[in-house]
Formats: structure tokens, sequence, C-alpha cells
């Protein structure tokens, strides 16, 4: 019997199975909350419920997570800075016009250098000028990386030196674009390398977490981490390399999916506490996102599943807009589940109801202390207040003023829970589950005080039934938010060309008309109607609640699996490791009017005067960069790589091709289950 071991940690909970790969059957499986300040508390009760001997005795153990694709989401993220040679900065506020891949000026300087766009001639600044202009910005991040303009062709000097002056002269860890990402485009690349260094300290302390729980276990078996593509890397690569896994939880969805569903066509529908994840099945394949992942504003290099997330779970926030009852995108913890971990709310609620106030201020929401920050100079007064405040336990925003000296209406506490220092918790559709009877995990008493309280800021009558009729009107809400997201993903899958950049005003209103209308026969000259053959699956604890409303309205089949809440966990051992390496060959007419050819390989480009000779040498680079990721990524053993060359063209308008170059091109495939 061949055991596997996965975890998958989410915004909310942390679930463990174990897994037979012999006979492909779930052994057992466990769920516990995830304990933010603390991950290995989480990981550890999930771990408690499974076997102990299974975990002892296992062959592979396999994780996934959440928590960058939710990190990325609510903006969130470790404190980090980038260079960018070879642009100054007119060049690069011109080009980086609205920030489209995620870049800001506050994150970014400019480093002009002269390198030759086919990476033959490198140029590097004065280094001492550079840490003279820009150490004192450099030194202020939890950690730096760079990027340079032509690296792909020059095999990144500059980049190189700077991650050497970083480790060395800053002491602050240092993972460059040109380690992550080939892509042709400086500002790309530059975003994925600023994002990983943001989720650096979120994947690190996660894997970290992990590691020493199968530690004290006694497991010994390999620690894998899933990729956004599906694909397994080691735990150790993944801290250095964390914009990898900002999909990693959604790409183990789909590997489950597969699992539960034998249609050629179907959409994941992955709903946790924080986000919910819709990838789309076409013809019994992932839709990738071949050109790069795209998330919370952020345009990367990243290859991955097509995963449209949005802010919207179990634990996302409810709060009064217009005077209704509406759901945000910040996540909070819910009221039930903080009355659990501290009772006093309980309390603290119920003395909010004493007063006759109606205020549509969430009043009734509470900051706690997720962790200490590290470098406590960096914040103003108030926000050292709000840390001191909540070291003695939770504090309703009510009370900041009595608690703290906060002015509640002009403090600005978005930093706090931006670096998950502080954290809400507040009124979600958890607590409104408790309050209907269709969860009831947690302390449902709290989640009804607050109930009462939004209630009352709607000027209505706290009556009985009241809370119930209230928690109705967020079902509705989540199921109509629900609805529209997906079609919005469906219509973006089915009509790239015209809506894959975004909808429009006028799609998003018969979106909204067709949910409003849904169980009408709509009006004398028009009948609203979407409607979609693909099967919906739905993963999460929440989707058995919110999803069949949604798929009748859509007309489709809805798959609730057996196992659905731990699907992620599940997909996460259905990974293997997928390394591929490209080299890329360009030609080139001298002056003489003679061709060469340009291989531009990881160490830098080298001129040839055949194409047979520039093709074997990109070939055994290739295959060379193939077998080395593999390696990096924990594969062991023999191996194998497949390396073949590839050709591009493109039509001109008068139907004749017309060559872009070629590359060589190396896979190395390790199954581990």
């Amino acid at each position: 019997m061949k055991i596997g071991i996965g975890i998958d940690t989410g915004g909310t909970c942390t679930d463990a199975v174990a897994y037979d790969f012999d006979t492909e059957t779930l052994l057992a499986k466990g769920k516990a909350l995830t304990t933010r300040d603390d991950l290995s508390i989480g990981i550890g009760q999930a771990l408690d419920m499974l076997p102990q001997e299974l975990i002892r005795g296992a062959a592979l153990v396999s994780l996934s997570t959440t928590l960058a694709t939710n990190a990325c989401l609510e903006g969130k993220g470790g404190r980090a800075k980038l260079l960018l040679f070879g642009l100054d900065d007119e060049v690069f506020a011109r080009f980086n016009d609205k920030a489209q891949c995620g870049l800001t000026a506050e994150s970014v300087r400019c480093v002009d250098t002269h390198g030759s766009a086919d990476g033959l001639r490198v140029d590097e600044p004065d280094w001492d000028a550079v840490v003279a202009e820009h150490g004192q910005w450099l030194a202020d991040a939890d950690a730096l990386t760079a990027a340079e303009v032509y690296s792909i062709f020059s095999g990144s000097p500059c980049e190189k030196r700077f991650k050497k002056l970083s480790e060395e002269y800053f002491k602050l860890p240092c993972v460059c674009a040109g380690e992550l990402t080939s892509g042709i485009n400086v500002l790309v690349r530059a975003a994925t390398a600023l994002l990983n260094a943001r989720m650096s300290p979120i994947v690190r302390e996660f894997v970290e977490a992990a590691a020493a729980n199968f530690a004290a276990r006694q497991c010994r078996a390999p620690v894998m981490v899933v990729r956004s593509d599906g694909s397994l890397m080691s735990s150790g690569l993944s801290s250095l390399r964390p914009v990898e896994t900002v999909l990693s939880g959604p790409a183990a969805s789909v590997l489950a999916g597969k699992s539960f569903c034998d249609a050629q066509d179907y959409i994941v529908v992955d709903m946790g506490g924080t986000t919910t994840d819709i990838s789309v099945v076409r013809g019994g394949r992932p839709v990738t996102a071949d050109g790069g992942i795209e998330i919370g504003g952020w345009k990367t290099s990243v290859k991955g599943v097509h995963v449209t997330p949005f802010a919207l779970g179990g634990d996302s926030a409810v709060r009064l807009r217009d005077g209704k009852p509406s759901v945000f995108q910040r996540r909070v913890m819910p009221l039930c589940v903080a009355a659990r971990r501290w009772p006093q709310i309980n309390t603290m609620l119920a003395e909010l109801l004493k007063g006759d106030h109606i205020n549509q201020f969430p009043l009734h929401e509470f900051y706690y202390l997720v962790r200490e920050p590290a470098a406590q100079k960096s914040y103003d007064a108030d926000e050292l207040a709000l840390i001191a405040a909540l070291r003695d336990g939770p504090c309703m925003l009510e009370n900041l003023g009595a608690a703290a000296g906060i002015d509640l209406y002009h403090f600005d506490g978005e930093r706090l829970e931006a670096e998950g220092v502080v954290m809400r918790c507040g009124l979600t559709p958890t607590d409104f589950m408790h309050i209907k009877g269709d969860y009831t995990e947690y302390d449902g008493g709290a989640s009804a005080l607050a109930a009462r309280y939004l209630l009352r800021g709607m000027r209505r009558k706290d009556a009985p039934g009241a809370a119930a009729e209230l928690a109705n009107e967020v079902y509705a809400t989540v199921e109509g938010l629900l609805y529209e997201n997906l079609l919005r993903a469906i219509l973006a899958h089915e009509y790239p060309a015209h809506l894959g950049r975004g909808i429009g005003t006028q799609t998003e209103f018969l979106i909204r008309k067709t949910w409003e209308n849904r169980d009408t026969d709509g009006g004398a000259l028009l009948r609203h109607t979407f409607g979609s053959n693909a099967a919906l699956i739905g993963i999460g604890a929440p989707t058995h609640v919110f999803l069949p409303a949604a798929a009748r309205a859509l007309g489709a089949e809805c798959i609730l699996p057996d196992h659905a809440e731990v699907a992620n966990a599940l997909g996460a051992l259905k990974a293997d490791i997928n390394a591929v390496a490209r080299v890329e060959i360009s030609q080139r007419v001298a002056p003489s009017g003679e061709n060469y050819y340009i291989v531009h390989a990881p160490s830098g480009s080298v001129k040839f005067g055949n194409l047979e000779d520039a093709a074997e040498a990109a070939k055994a680079a290739a295959e060379q960069a193939a077998l080395r990721e593999a390696r990096l990524r924990g594969a062991a053993g023999s191996l194998d790589a497949n390396t073949y060359m590839e050709s591009h063209s493109a039509a001109s308008r008068w139907g004749s091709d017309v060559s872009l170059g070629r590359a060589a091109v190396s896979e190395v495939a390790v199954r581990l289950g």
C-alpha cells in the first residue's frame, strides 16, 4: 500500500487526507480552522484527525494552498522593492501607464543601462552609485528583486549582480525575474518578480509550518507543493518561487474535479472562505492561461490553469450599503467562529444591543491581533495604539475610542489589515448559515446578536423570525453574485475575442436581469435566459448551500460530490512533476549579407554561423535546463528528457508563411504517486 498525505490550507480551513495510490481510495480525512497567527496549529489539528500510522508510513506529502491567491485578491503581502534595469523613469512611466501589470511607482526604481537587444553586448551600472542613490529606499523592505531589459537574451548580468548585492550588502532575500520567467515583456517579468517577493513570507510560513508538523510525526516523505499549472515542486523551491503557487489551490481543485465527473466539458466551482474559483475543462483538458496568470491587478508570466477567481466566500463581510445587506470583497473572521475562540464577544455584542442608537457603520465588528509586526517604527501613533490595545484580546469598533484613544471615523486600519497584522471579525454568509441551521459548527448565538444589530441599522423591527428573513436575503445575494460571476466566466471562455478582456455595462445589465427574472416568463417581447450544457462541480463546504440555485438558473447539472469539502487536499495528490525548458534561436543578417544565428541560452547568448550548429547547441542547453529544473522541483533518480525543435511562423497578408524563428524545447515528466 503506497500512502499519500494531502494538505490544503485555505483562508478559513485546513484540510488533510490520507490516500492509497494503489487502490485510489480515500482512507481518512480531517478538517480544522486555519490559524492565521500560527499556521502550524491548524495543520497539526487537521493531521491529528488522520491515523498517525498512515502519516508515518507515507511515501509522499503534497500541499496546496489558496493563501497566495487570497493575498493577491486582497492586496496583501510582504513589503517588497524592485530595481528595473534598462529603463529610465520617463520611459517606465510611459510604458507602465495605469500600472496595467500591477507595478506602482512606490515599489519600483529604474536604473538606466545600455545593453544590446540581441544580448551580445551587456552593460552594468556603477554599483556604488546605485547604492548611494537607492540604498535607503531598498533597505526598507522585507525582500528585494530585479528585472532587466533584454535579460532573456543577455543572461541577466545586472539581475545576477543585484541578487548578490541584496543578499550580501542589504541582508535581504532576492529572487530575480530571470529565475522565474523567460517572457519577452519586461514589465510583465518585473511584475512577476515583484509579486514573487510580496508572496514570499506568506508561502514560506506555510511550507515551514507543514514541514515541522510532518517532522514531529516522524514522517520522512518528501514534501511537495502544487504549482499553478497543476504540477509539483519541492517545498524548498516553493519558498523561493512563491509566485508559482498563486493558483495552487484552484489547480488542485481542477485535478480533483477529474475524479468526480466523466464528462468532457465541465466547470469546477471551488467556493472557500475567501474566494470562489471557477475553472473550465473542455474536451477533458483544463483551459490554461498560456499567456500568463492575471490576478488581483497583477499580470504575470506564470503559466497555469485558467482560473477566474473572485472575492466571494463563506467569510466575505456582510455589511449595510444604502440601508440594504450587501456582500463585500473583504474577508473577515465570522463572528460565530470568533465567539468560539473569544466567548466575551457575546457579552460585548449584547451590550451593544442595549443602546438605542441607529448606525449603519459596522460598530458590531471587531479587530484582533494576528501577529506582532517586526518593524513597529514603520507605523503611526494610531496604528501602534491599536496593536497595543489588541494584545489583551479583540476589541469592538464601538469601543476603539475608550480602549485605544482612536477616533474611529478618521482611523484608517487598511495598512495593518493588508499586511496581515490585524484582522476584523464580522457578519458573513457563514454566520447566516448558522442562523438558518444549514451549518452549526460554531457559536451561532454571536451571529444572531450581530444580525439583530444589522436589522436595527436597516430600521426594521427586532421581531421573531426577522433574523431568519434577513438570512434569506443574504442567501439570495450570495447566490446572485455566484450566478453572475459564473456567467461572466462562461461568456469570457466562450467568446474570448470579444469578452475575454472584460464585459461591458450592457452585458452586465443583461446578466443581472437574467438572475432577477429567473423565475418569471419575462416581458411580452423578451424571455431572459442564459444557459450552459456543462455540468457544475461544487467543491468546498459552502457550495452545497449556494451552488444549486445558480445551477438551476443556468439549467445546468449540479454535481456535489462526496468528500467535496476536502477535494483540494485530494487533488494535491493527483499532481506530478512536469518541467519544460525553451531556448530560442534568432536569425540575423550580417553587414556582408550572410545569415547568422544566435542561441539565447540561460547562461547568455552565443553566435553561430549555421543553423545546424545553433540547433544542436540550443537542444543541449534546453535539455540541460529542463533536467536541472526537474531536479530543483524534487525529481530524483534517472531522468529522461524529450527534446525537440519548434518553428515559429505566421501568415502574411498575402497568405505566405513568414518565419519568426525557432526554439529548442525539452520536457521532463515524473510521476510521484
